[in-house]
């Protein structure tokens, strides 16, 4: 189920961005509500919030090593289905940004709330919304088996 799981993810992301690129590359920007939130692209070749542009490489390797200790959390480690389909989303959309950096050298960003400073993808999303359920689970000590 992980693995399913995972690749739903990547191809979410994936199909995304190459509408993204076909739809919204020539035109920039379409505002979906006014001043709040638009579809704007951009090519991102840092991380989040634009630190540490131009680092792709390092990108790739730190992504390659998280994603290592992902895999292996997900098949080595005890937990409960919870758990497993946090790190899965996580790997899902770290995966989906590494496709990124190492077909294009940069990560494809679209979705841009006018009153957060950055513009992310779905890939983004993902990792950020595992990220929160893993905090979750672990703070409040939820049963991993």
């Amino acid at each position: 189920m992980e693995a399913f799981i995972v690749l739903i993810v990547i191809v979410i992301d994936q199909i995304s961005k190459l509408f993204i690129v076909k739809y919204l590359k020539p035109i920039g920007t379409i505002p979906i509500i006014r001043n709040f939130f638009h579809l704007t692209y951009v090519e991102n070749k840092g991380a989040a919030f634009g630190m540490l542009q131009n680092k792709t490489f390092f990108f790739i390797i730190i992504t390659i090593i998280v994603g290592t200790i992902l895999v292996y959390s997900i098949v080595k480690i005890p937990g409960s289905t919870l758990y497993k389909i946090t790190l899965s989303i996580i790997l899902g959309g770290a995966i989906g940004n590494l496709i990124d950096r190492v077909r294009l050298g940069y990560v494809i960003d679209f979705i841009d709330f006018k009153f957060f400073p950055a513009v992310f993808n779905l890939a983004d999303s993902m990792i950020v919304v595992g990220a929160f359920i893993l905090c979750y689970l672990l703070i409040f000590k939820e049963n991993r088996k």
